[in-house]
Protein backbone atom coordinates (compact mmCIF):
# COMPACT_ATOMS: atom_id res chain seq x y z
CA UNK A 1 0.00 0.00 0.00
CA UNK A 2 1.36 3.72 -1.01
CA UNK A 3 1.53 5.78 1.95
CA UNK A 4 0.65 9.16 1.80
CA UNK A 5 3.18 12.17 3.22
CA UNK A 6 1.02 14.18 5.63
CA UNK A 7 3.97 16.50 5.10
CA UNK A 8 2.96 17.11 1.46
CA UNK A 9 -0.04 18.83 2.67
CA UNK A 10 1.79 21.29 4.52
CA UNK A 11 3.89 22.53 1.61
CA UNK A 12 2.83 25.91 0.19
CA UNK A 13 1.39 26.22 -3.10
CA UNK A 14 2.99 28.46 -5.34
CA UNK A 15 0.88 30.99 -7.32
CA UNK A 16 2.15 32.02 -10.65
CA UNK A 17 0.68 35.72 -10.92
CA UNK A 18 -1.15 36.87 -14.15
CA UNK A 19 1.22 37.62 -16.92
CA UNK A 20 -0.50 40.65 -17.03
CA UNK A 21 -0.13 42.01 -13.74
CA UNK A 22 3.48 40.95 -14.03
CA UNK A 23 4.01 43.11 -17.16
CA UNK A 24 1.68 45.76 -17.40
CA UNK A 25 2.73 46.28 -21.48
CA UNK A 26 1.50 43.26 -22.16
CA UNK A 27 -1.48 44.07 -21.03
CA UNK A 28 -1.59 47.84 -23.11
CA UNK A 29 -0.74 46.25 -26.28
CA UNK A 30 -3.75 43.84 -25.92
CA UNK A 31 -6.16 46.89 -25.71
CA UNK A 32 -4.54 48.42 -28.71
CA UNK A 33 -4.64 45.79 -30.82
CA UNK A 34 -8.15 45.10 -29.46
CA UNK A 35 -8.93 48.53 -30.12
CA UNK A 36 -7.52 47.91 -33.93
CA UNK A 37 -9.68 45.10 -34.59
CA UNK A 38 -12.75 46.75 -33.46
CA UNK A 39 -12.48 50.32 -35.55
CA UNK A 40 -9.70 49.28 -38.24
CA UNK A 41 -12.18 49.83 -40.62
CA UNK A 42 -13.07 53.39 -39.15
CA UNK A 43 -9.26 54.19 -38.65
CA UNK A 44 -8.45 53.48 -42.50
CA UNK A 45 -11.44 55.32 -43.50
CA UNK A 46 -10.52 58.69 -41.57
CA UNK A 47 -6.73 58.17 -42.81
CA UNK A 48 -8.03 57.99 -46.12
CA UNK A 49 -10.35 61.54 -45.59
CA UNK A 50 -7.34 63.07 -44.19
CA UNK A 51 -5.16 61.89 -47.06
CA UNK A 52 -7.44 63.19 -49.62
CA UNK A 53 -8.17 66.15 -48.40
CA UNK A 54 -4.50 67.59 -47.60
CA UNK A 55 -4.05 66.30 -51.25
CA UNK A 56 -7.31 68.17 -53.19
CA UNK A 57 -9.13 70.30 -50.41
CA UNK A 58 -12.11 69.80 -52.83
CA UNK A 59 -12.64 66.34 -51.25
CA UNK A 60 -14.40 67.48 -48.25
CA UNK A 61 -17.03 69.69 -49.29
CA UNK A 62 -20.59 68.93 -48.97
CA UNK A 63 -21.38 68.54 -52.51
CA UNK A 64 -18.79 65.99 -53.13
CA UNK A 65 -19.31 63.80 -49.70
CA UNK A 66 -23.35 63.98 -51.09
CA UNK A 67 -21.97 63.14 -54.52
CA UNK A 68 -19.92 59.95 -52.70
CA UNK A 69 -23.02 58.93 -50.83
CA UNK A 70 -25.03 58.98 -53.95
CA UNK A 71 -22.91 57.40 -55.88
CA UNK A 72 -22.31 54.13 -53.30
CA UNK A 73 -26.07 54.06 -52.58
CA UNK A 74 -27.30 51.21 -54.67
CA UNK A 75 -24.04 49.45 -53.62
CA UNK A 76 -25.19 49.52 -50.04
CA UNK A 77 -28.72 48.61 -51.16
CA UNK A 78 -28.00 45.65 -52.38
CA UNK A 79 -24.90 45.17 -50.41
CA UNK A 80 -27.64 44.73 -47.65
CA UNK A 81 -29.56 42.27 -49.59
CA UNK A 82 -26.16 40.12 -49.45
CA UNK A 83 -26.01 40.96 -45.77
CA UNK A 84 -29.02 38.95 -45.04
CA UNK A 85 -28.22 36.04 -47.21
CA UNK A 86 -25.35 35.94 -45.61
CA UNK A 87 -26.97 35.83 -42.31
CA UNK A 88 -28.43 32.70 -42.93
CA UNK A 89 -25.10 30.86 -44.43
CA UNK A 90 -26.25 31.61 -47.94
CA UNK A 91 -24.91 33.58 -50.70
CA UNK A 92 -26.73 35.25 -53.89
CA UNK A 93 -24.75 36.13 -56.79
CA UNK A 94 -27.56 36.87 -58.82
CA UNK A 95 -28.12 40.26 -57.20
CA UNK A 96 -26.57 42.27 -60.09
CA UNK A 97 -28.71 40.66 -62.86
CA UNK A 98 -31.45 41.34 -60.64
CA UNK A 99 -30.80 45.22 -60.62
CA UNK A 100 -29.84 45.21 -63.92
CA UNK A 101 -32.99 43.59 -65.02
CA UNK A 102 -34.93 45.85 -63.23
CA UNK A 103 -33.20 48.54 -64.91
CA UNK A 104 -34.63 47.23 -68.41
CA UNK A 105 -37.58 46.01 -66.47
CA UNK A 106 -38.54 49.75 -65.33
CA UNK A 107 -37.34 51.41 -68.87
CA UNK A 108 -39.67 49.04 -71.08
CA UNK A 109 -42.51 49.09 -68.89
CA UNK A 110 -42.69 53.30 -69.32
CA UNK A 111 -41.38 53.57 -72.70
CA UNK A 112 -42.95 50.44 -74.30
CA UNK A 113 -46.13 49.79 -71.95
CA UNK A 114 -46.85 53.58 -71.33
CA UNK A 115 -46.94 52.95 -67.81
CA UNK A 116 -46.72 55.78 -64.91
CA UNK A 117 -44.19 55.27 -61.99
CA UNK A 118 -46.72 54.67 -59.71
CA UNK A 119 -47.27 51.16 -61.44
CA UNK A 120 -43.98 50.90 -62.55
CA UNK A 121 -41.90 50.75 -59.24
CA UNK A 122 -44.30 48.45 -57.80
CA UNK A 123 -44.20 46.22 -60.69
CA UNK A 124 -40.33 46.11 -60.63
CA UNK A 125 -40.04 45.25 -56.46
CA UNK A 126 -42.64 42.58 -57.27
CA UNK A 127 -40.34 41.27 -59.64
CA UNK A 128 -36.97 41.12 -57.96
CA UNK A 129 -39.00 39.48 -54.99
CA UNK A 130 -40.59 36.52 -57.59
CA UNK A 131 -36.55 36.45 -58.17
CA UNK A 132 -35.72 35.85 -54.55
CA UNK A 133 -38.33 33.59 -54.31
CA UNK A 134 -37.67 31.71 -57.17
CA UNK A 135 -34.05 31.19 -55.70
CA UNK A 136 -35.07 30.53 -52.10
CA UNK A 137 -37.18 27.55 -54.22
CA UNK A 138 -34.13 26.15 -55.78
CA UNK A 139 -31.62 26.35 -52.87
CA UNK A 140 -34.30 25.33 -50.43
CA UNK A 141 -36.89 22.84 -52.01
CA UNK A 142 -34.50 21.69 -54.67
CA UNK A 143 -31.36 21.34 -52.46
CA UNK A 144 -29.10 23.37 -55.04
CA UNK A 145 -25.95 24.44 -53.52
CA UNK A 146 -26.38 28.16 -53.18
CA UNK A 147 -23.61 29.61 -55.32
CA UNK A 148 -25.00 27.32 -58.02
CA UNK A 149 -28.54 27.98 -57.57
CA UNK A 150 -27.74 31.79 -57.94
CA UNK A 151 -25.21 31.63 -60.57
CA UNK A 152 -27.50 30.00 -62.67
CA UNK A 153 -30.08 32.66 -62.31
CA UNK A 154 -27.82 35.44 -62.79
CA UNK A 155 -26.87 34.05 -66.14
CA UNK A 156 -30.32 33.31 -66.76
CA UNK A 157 -31.45 37.27 -66.15
CA UNK A 158 -28.78 38.59 -67.85
CA UNK A 159 -29.64 36.85 -71.24
CA UNK A 160 -33.35 37.74 -70.80
CA UNK A 161 -32.84 41.36 -70.11
CA UNK A 162 -31.97 41.72 -73.63
CA UNK A 163 -34.42 39.33 -75.66
CA UNK A 164 -37.57 42.23 -75.51
CA UNK A 165 -35.91 44.24 -77.29
CA UNK A 166 -33.19 42.42 -78.98
CA UNK A 167 -29.94 43.73 -77.33
CA UNK A 168 -31.01 47.26 -77.55
CA UNK A 169 -30.93 49.75 -74.55
CA UNK A 170 -34.78 51.58 -74.24
CA UNK A 171 -34.56 54.70 -74.41
CA UNK A 172 -37.56 56.97 -75.99
CA UNK A 173 -38.09 56.00 -79.40
CA UNK A 174 -37.03 52.58 -79.30
CA UNK A 175 -37.44 50.49 -82.12
CA UNK A 176 -39.19 47.18 -81.22
CA UNK A 177 -38.47 43.97 -82.66
CA UNK A 178 -41.38 44.02 -84.96
CA UNK A 179 -40.01 47.12 -86.49
CA UNK A 180 -42.79 49.27 -84.51
CA UNK A 181 -42.29 52.58 -82.35
CA UNK A 182 -41.95 52.67 -78.64
CA UNK A 183 -44.42 55.98 -78.11
CA UNK A 184 -43.89 55.92 -74.17
CA UNK A 185 -41.09 58.00 -72.17
CA UNK A 186 -39.69 58.26 -68.49
CA UNK A 187 -42.12 59.49 -65.80
CA UNK A 188 -40.79 62.75 -64.02
CA UNK A 189 -42.13 61.42 -61.13
CA UNK A 190 -39.65 58.19 -61.22
CA UNK A 191 -37.31 60.63 -62.72
CA UNK A 192 -37.08 62.35 -59.13
CA UNK A 193 -36.18 59.07 -57.41
CA UNK A 194 -32.65 59.32 -58.68
CA UNK A 195 -32.09 63.22 -59.89
CA UNK A 196 -34.40 64.96 -56.74
CA UNK A 197 -32.21 66.49 -53.54
CA UNK A 198 -33.63 67.39 -50.45
CA UNK A 199 -33.75 70.60 -49.63
CA UNK A 200 -31.21 70.11 -52.52
CA UNK A 201 -28.88 68.48 -50.77
CA UNK A 202 -29.69 65.41 -49.58
CA UNK A 203 -30.33 63.08 -52.66
CA UNK A 204 -33.52 60.70 -52.43
CA UNK A 205 -31.10 57.86 -53.16
CA UNK A 206 -29.22 58.49 -49.99
CA UNK A 207 -32.73 59.07 -47.88
CA UNK A 208 -33.64 55.50 -49.31
CA UNK A 209 -30.28 53.76 -48.54
CA UNK A 210 -30.44 55.37 -44.89
CA UNK A 211 -33.80 53.75 -44.58
CA UNK A 212 -32.86 50.28 -45.67
CA UNK A 213 -29.91 50.07 -43.43
CA UNK A 214 -32.19 50.94 -40.64
CA UNK A 215 -35.34 49.00 -41.37
CA UNK A 216 -32.74 45.92 -41.70
CA UNK A 217 -30.48 46.75 -38.63
CA UNK A 218 -33.87 46.85 -36.34
CA UNK A 219 -35.43 43.26 -38.11
CA UNK A 220 -31.52 41.56 -37.88
CA UNK A 221 -30.07 42.76 -34.79
CA UNK A 222 -33.29 43.86 -32.63
CA UNK A 223 -35.81 41.23 -33.29
CA UNK A 224 -36.53 37.67 -32.87
CA UNK A 225 -36.69 36.95 -36.62
CA UNK A 226 -33.18 38.56 -36.77
CA UNK A 227 -32.03 36.32 -34.37
CA UNK A 228 -33.26 33.45 -35.59
CA UNK A 229 -31.80 34.55 -39.16
CA UNK A 230 -28.39 33.84 -37.89
CA UNK A 231 -29.18 31.30 -35.95
CA UNK A 232 -30.07 29.64 -38.70
CA UNK A 233 -26.67 30.12 -40.34
CA UNK A 234 -24.82 29.30 -37.44
CA UNK A 235 -26.71 25.76 -36.93
CA UNK A 236 -29.46 25.05 -39.21
CA UNK A 237 -29.68 21.99 -37.62
CA UNK A 238 -30.06 23.14 -34.02
CA UNK A 239 -32.62 26.06 -35.25
CA UNK A 240 -34.98 23.38 -36.94
CA UNK A 241 -34.99 21.40 -33.54
CA UNK A 242 -35.38 24.56 -31.44
CA UNK A 243 -38.84 24.72 -33.54
CA UNK A 244 -38.19 27.50 -35.84
CA UNK A 245 -38.80 27.28 -39.75
CA UNK A 246 -35.64 27.35 -41.45
CA UNK A 247 -36.84 27.10 -45.11
CA UNK A 248 -39.22 30.16 -44.12
CA UNK A 249 -35.84 32.22 -42.93
CA UNK A 250 -34.14 31.16 -45.80
CA UNK A 251 -36.53 32.36 -48.32
CA UNK A 252 -37.18 35.53 -46.46
CA UNK A 253 -33.96 35.95 -46.51
CA UNK A 254 -33.31 35.51 -50.43
CA UNK A 255 -37.02 37.32 -51.05
CA UNK A 256 -35.31 40.36 -49.27
CA UNK A 257 -32.19 40.51 -51.58
CA UNK A 258 -34.35 40.08 -54.74
CA UNK A 259 -36.44 42.98 -53.71
CA UNK A 260 -33.60 44.88 -52.33
CA UNK A 261 -31.67 44.33 -55.67
CA UNK A 262 -34.54 45.23 -57.86
CA UNK A 263 -35.15 48.46 -55.58
CA UNK A 264 -31.51 49.47 -56.59
CA UNK A 265 -31.95 48.89 -60.34
CA UNK A 266 -34.90 51.68 -59.87
CA UNK A 267 -32.39 54.40 -58.57
CA UNK A 268 -30.15 53.82 -61.01
CA UNK A 269 -32.74 53.48 -63.84
CA UNK A 270 -34.16 57.03 -62.44
CA UNK A 271 -30.61 58.21 -62.25
CA UNK A 272 -29.89 57.22 -65.83
CA UNK A 273 -33.14 57.94 -67.45
CA UNK A 274 -32.91 55.46 -70.14
CA UNK A 275 -32.32 51.21 -69.82
CA UNK A 276 -28.72 50.24 -70.24
CA UNK A 277 -27.97 47.09 -70.96
CA UNK A 278 -24.81 47.68 -69.30
CA UNK A 279 -25.82 48.75 -66.33
CA UNK A 280 -24.90 46.76 -63.18
CA UNK A 281 -21.47 45.29 -64.52
CA UNK A 282 -19.55 46.01 -61.37
CA UNK A 283 -22.96 45.76 -58.91
CA UNK A 284 -22.49 42.22 -57.72
CA UNK A 285 -18.83 42.92 -56.97
CA UNK A 286 -18.87 46.31 -55.25
CA UNK A 287 -22.02 44.93 -53.42
CA UNK A 288 -20.06 41.94 -52.20
CA UNK A 289 -17.26 43.49 -51.20
CA UNK A 290 -19.28 46.42 -48.94
CA UNK A 291 -20.82 43.24 -47.00
CA UNK A 292 -17.60 41.26 -46.42
CA UNK A 293 -15.55 44.80 -45.23
CA UNK A 294 -18.89 45.15 -42.50
CA UNK A 295 -17.65 41.97 -41.49
CA UNK A 296 -14.32 43.79 -39.97
CA UNK A 297 -16.58 46.73 -38.73
CA UNK A 298 -16.55 46.88 -34.62
CA UNK A 299 -14.37 43.54 -35.03
CA UNK A 300 -18.33 42.13 -35.12
CA UNK A 301 -16.67 39.36 -37.72
CA UNK A 302 -20.51 38.37 -38.97
CA UNK A 303 -22.71 39.62 -41.63
CA UNK A 304 -23.96 43.43 -39.96
CA UNK A 305 -26.20 45.80 -42.08
CA UNK A 306 -24.66 48.98 -40.46
CA UNK A 307 -21.24 47.47 -41.24
CA UNK A 308 -22.06 46.80 -44.73
CA UNK A 309 -23.23 50.41 -44.85
CA UNK A 310 -19.54 51.64 -43.19
CA UNK A 311 -17.98 48.99 -46.22
CA UNK A 312 -20.03 51.05 -49.14
CA UNK A 313 -18.68 54.47 -47.85
CA UNK A 314 -15.31 53.04 -47.46
CA UNK A 315 -15.22 51.91 -50.80
CA UNK A 316 -16.76 55.15 -52.48
CA UNK A 317 -14.43 57.07 -50.26
CA UNK A 318 -11.84 55.33 -51.85
CA UNK A 319 -12.75 55.41 -55.43
CA UNK A 320 -13.77 59.15 -55.57
CA UNK A 321 -10.31 59.59 -53.94
CA UNK A 322 -8.75 58.16 -56.44
CA UNK A 323 -10.46 59.95 -59.08
CA UNK A 324 -10.20 63.25 -57.94
CA UNK A 325 -6.38 62.57 -57.67
CA UNK A 326 -6.58 61.38 -61.38
CA UNK A 327 -5.67 58.31 -60.83
CA UNK A 328 -5.54 55.29 -63.50
CA UNK A 329 -9.06 53.67 -63.79
CA UNK A 330 -7.38 50.11 -64.26
CA UNK A 331 -5.32 50.42 -60.54
CA UNK A 332 -8.69 51.19 -58.84
CA UNK A 333 -9.57 47.43 -58.54
CA UNK A 334 -6.16 46.39 -57.66
CA UNK A 335 -6.18 49.44 -54.70
CA UNK A 336 -9.83 48.71 -53.74
CA UNK A 337 -8.89 44.64 -53.28
CA UNK A 338 -5.67 45.74 -51.43
CA UNK A 339 -7.38 48.12 -48.68
CA UNK A 340 -10.04 45.30 -48.65
CA UNK A 341 -7.67 42.69 -47.55
CA UNK A 342 -5.70 45.00 -45.18
CA UNK A 343 -9.29 45.50 -43.38
CA UNK A 344 -9.80 41.77 -43.05
CA UNK A 345 -6.34 41.16 -41.77
CA UNK A 346 -6.77 43.82 -39.62
CA UNK A 347 -9.85 41.86 -38.16
CA UNK A 348 -8.80 38.88 -38.27
CA UNK A 349 -5.40 38.32 -38.02
CA UNK A 350 -5.09 40.43 -34.58
CA UNK A 351 -8.51 38.57 -33.26
CA UNK A 352 -6.55 35.23 -34.09
CA UNK A 353 -3.30 36.27 -32.21
CA UNK A 354 -4.91 37.25 -28.94
CA UNK A 355 -6.77 34.34 -28.63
Amino acid sequence: MTSVDNDSFSQPVERTEPTSAADPASGWLAGVSAVLRSGAVFILLALLIVGFTAAQPAFINVGNLMSILQAVSVVAILGAGVTVTLAVGGFDLSIGAVAASSVMAASYAMIVWQLDAFATVPLVLAFGAAVGLINAFIIVRLKVPDLLATLSMMFLLSGLQLIPTAGRSISSGLILPDGSKAAGSYDPSFLLIGRYSLFGTVPVSVILMILVALALFVLTERTRIGRLLFATGGNEVATRLAGASTTRLKTLAYVISGTLASLGGIVIAARVGRGDVSSGGSLLMDAVAASLIGFAVLGLRRPNVLGTLVGAVFVGVLLNGLTMLNAPYYTQDFVKGAVLVGALALTYGLGRSNS
